[in-house]
This record gives structure tokens, C-alpha cells and sequence, in this order.
């Protein structure tokens, strides 16, 4: 599909698509899941584009506009650490990380850093990314997570964090944890062929705009529309050597297999991880690592490529590391 076919024909055909699958439950934003329905294209695929300097969407985006195209639902899910970091030094801030007693690493987000936020991420980000998926026949629409309360939660008040070796409270509110998804907004504009392009930040419980981490966004996005979730990143998955990527771990199927995966995942692949876990709990079928570089990103990990983690691989286990914010 070129640019100069506006894909309206295209979306009509997904619309009578959507309109003829077998009824069933929506999504509660409460946490119940959605109907059996049939769809012949599979379950919906909830792509989670990275914003470190070294990931390049061009592939990503022509790979989503290849899935839309053949009928499969799609939502897009975008962080920004690297616009936001640049930009706060532009202003002559400094960005914060800090690591967890668990070993997660991530953004800490002060005042200052939310006024970037509100800047960048869903007003440039999320602009352009919808502009260039525009550009490439793909209807897309953005949303920020205050936009129709899509992501919802309580706000945090601090952060257990290691500084020196030592472990500390940092304390700070202007970052939240995401407990709720809109799945009846998402899938409203799924079955009119729209594809949502989804970025932070959300809507805390007291009606504040609050950072989230990007990742974990993903995660609930793709748990509660029960899809695929693939997180691209900046390497080809997770590898169980992190210095040698001839040790990529290609499956994980078991929880033996899962704890092995957080074993071997370092600072913000930890986090990644962390989001797997939420969102296989939540209800996703599979996560996929993969790589954003690579040659037809989504299509090559849907295919097999990257770290395939099953649902089976979760068991009973909870996600217990602490929370950080970033942006992945």
C-alpha cells in the first residue's frame, strides 16, 4: 500500500472484518478479559517501539503497516527516553536514574522532568510517529494515557533505591503505576481500522497527569486486549550471557525457564522482563524481544526471531521488584 492510496478501502474492509467476528466480552477495565471472539489474523499485536538513540522504527513502522494491511490488529506503543534526556539537557537539567534493590533500572521523574514529559512524549513523539505511520497507509490515531482515561492508577509517593550501596527512600509523586486500561476505547478504534499509537503519560487515580514506564504500558495494553507483545529493543533479545550474543535465549516456556530469563537480564532488560511478566499475568499470550534493527523487525520475531516468552512460563509467580519510573 503506497502513500498515495489513503487506506480507507483497506480500513472498510477490516471494519466489516471486525463487525463479522463471533460476539463475545469486551474488555472490563476491572480486569475481566474479552469474549472468545474468532479473528483469522490472530490476536491483536501490541508492538512496543523503544526511544534509545539506537533504535531505528523505520523498519517497524513498515512492518506495521504490512500487518494493518493484510487485516491484523495493531496497536503501537512508543517510549522517548532519548528525546527526553536530550531535551532536559537542552534546559540545562540533568536526568535521574536510579537502580532498585532488585536491579531494575529507571527513570526518576521529578517535576521538572514531568514538564519535559508532557512536552515531548505526546506532543512530539507521539505526533510524529503517528505522522510517519500516516505517511506509510496506516490510519493511525494518537493517544496519550490521559486521553479518554485510557491508562489509569494510583500515584507513587517514592521508590526504594540503591545509592552508594546503600538502600534508600526516594521519594517523589509525580510518576504512577498503571492498574487500568481502557480495552473498550482500544477496541473501538481497532474495529473502526484505526491503529492507536499509545505513549505516557497517564491518569493517576487523582486526576493528575503522571509519568509510567513505557514497558510496563505495553504490557498492560497487551494484557488486557489478550495479544501478542513485542518489545523492540536495541539487541536481539535476552541473552543468557549479556556480553555474548551467541547466548540468546530463544524460548522460555516453563518457570524454571522464566526465573533463569531475570537471572540474566541487566539493568533496563530487567525491566523488560519485569514487563513480560505483567503482561502474560495480565492476559497476553506472548512476549517477544526482539530486535529493533533487524531486517522486517516485527514480522521477522512474530516469525520466531528474538526471546519468545509463553504464558506458561509465569506459572503462579508475581512480579515483587520494586517499581521505577522510565520511559523506555
Amino acid at each position: 500500500m503506497t502513500h498515495d492510496a489513503h487506506p480507507h478501502d483497506a480500513r472498510d474492509a477490516r471494519q466489516t472484518q471486525s463487525r463479522d467476528r463471533a460476539s463475545g466480552l469486551r474488555l472490563r477495565t476491572d480486569g475481566g478479559a474479552r469474549g472468545d471472539e474468532s479473528n483469522a489474523s490472530g490476536p491483536p499485536v501490541v508492538v512496543k517501539v523503544g526511544g534509545a538513540r539506537a533504535v531505528d522504527p523505520a523498519g517497524a513502522v513498515a512492518d506495521v503497516a504490512a500487518l494493518v494491511e493484510s487485516g491484523r490488529e495493531v496497536v503501537v506503543v512508543h517510549g522517548g527516553s532519548t528525546a527526553v534526556d536530550d531535551t532536559l539537557e537542552v534546559l540545562g537539567e540533568e536526568p535521574t536514574y536510579v537502580e532498585t534493590p532488585d536491579g531494575v533500572v529507571g527513570r526518576f521523574t521529578d517535576e521538572r522532568a514531568m514538564e519535559v514529559f508532557s512536552m515531548v512524549m505526546p506532543g512530539k513523539l507521539n505526533t510524529d510517529l503517528t505522522v510517519t505511520l500516516q505517511n506509510a497507509g496506516v490510519d493511525a490515531l494518537g493517544l496519550s494515557g490521559v486521553d479518554g482515561g485510557l491508562l489509569t492508577g494510583p500515584r507513587k509517593s517514592a521508590v526504594r533505591v540503591i545509592e552508594d550501596g546503600k538502600k534508600k527512600i526516594k521519594r517523589g509523586d509525580h510518576s504512577g503505576k498503571i492498574t487500568g486500561v481502557d480495552g473498550d476505547l482500544l477496541d473501538l478504534l481497532l474495529t473502526q481500522g484505526y491503529t492507536p499509537v499509545v505513549t505516557v503519560p497517564m491518569l493517576a487515580d487523582d486526576g493528575v497527569a503522571v509519568n509510567a514506564d513505557a514497558d510496563r504500558a505495553a504490557a498492560a495494553v497487551a494484557g488486557a486486549l489478550g495479544g501478542k507483545l513485542v518489545v523492540l529493543t536495541d539487541v536481539a533479545g535476552v541473552y543468557a550471557d549479556p556480553d555474548d550474543e551467541s547466548t540468546l535465549i530463544g524460548s522460555v516456556e516453563t518457570p524454571e525457564e522464566f526465573d533463569a530469563l531475570k537471572n540474566a537480564a541487566e539493568g533496563f532488560m530487567s525491566k523488560k522482563v519485569m514487563a513480560a511478566n505483567e503482561a502474560l499475568d495480565g492476559g497476553a499470550t506472548t512476549v517477544i524481544v526482539a530486535d529493533a534493527n533487524a531486517d522486517d523487525p516485527i514480522l521477522s520475531a512474530l516469525d520466531g526471531g528474538g526471546t519468545h516468552i509463553e504464558a506458561s512460563a509465569i506459572g503462579d509467580a508475581q512480579t515483587n521488584a520494586e517499581d521505577v519510573e522510565a520511559t523506555g
